[in-house]
C-alpha cells in the first residue's frame, strides 16, 4: 500500500493537484493564490511556458456542477426544503466549492502540459526523455 501511495505520489500530474513542481514534487508551484512561479524554488524549473488559460474553471464547473446539481435535486425530491434555505445552503456551497478546486486544477493542468510538452515545455521534455536515454 505505501509503495503504490509512493508511486501515485511519483505522478507530475498528482504533484500539479498538490501545488508541487511537476518534476520534483518539492518546490511550490504558486507563488499567489492562482498565479504560477515563474520557476521551482527547489530544483530551478521553468513553469512559465504554461498556458492553462480558461480550462481549470472549465473542469471546475463541471465538477461542481455535477455536484451541486446531483444533490439540490436530491434534498429537493427528498427533503422539499423552503427556496430561502435552498439559498442560504447552495449558493455558500457552491462558492466554497470553486474556490477550493480552482488552484488544485490549475496546479493539474500545468503539470499536464510540462509532461506532455506542450508549449514552450517542449525542451524541457526533449532534455528530460535524452536524460533518461543515456
Amino acid at each position: 500500500m505505501e509503495q503504490r501511495l509512493k508511486s501515485l505520489l511519483e505522478k507530475p500530474v498528482v504533484r500539479g493537484l498538490m501545488g508541487r513542481c511537476p518534476k520534483c514534487g518539492e518546490g511550490k508551484m504558486f507563488r499567489a493564490f492562482l498565479k504560477v512561479a515563474d520557476n521551482c524554488p527547489v530544483c530551478g524549473e521553468e513553469l512559465h511556458h504554461h498556458r492553462a488559460d480558461d480550462f481549470p474553471a472549465y473542469l471546475v464547473v463541471v465538477i461542481v456542477g455535477h455536484v451541486i446539481v446531483a444533490a439540490l435535486l436530491t434534498s429537493e425530491i427528498v427533503f422539499a426544503p423552503p427556496f430561502w434555505l435552498d439559498i442560504l445552503i447552495w449558493i455558500p456551497l457552491t462558492l466554497l466549492m470553486a474556490i477550493l478546486l480552482i488552484q488544485p486544477m490549475k496546479g493539474m493542468v500545468v503539470a499536464w502540459q510540462w509532461q506532455q510538452g506542450m508549449d514552450g515545455f517542449a525542451a524541457a521534455k526533449r532534455a528530460r526523455e535524452g536524460l533518461a536515454a543515456t
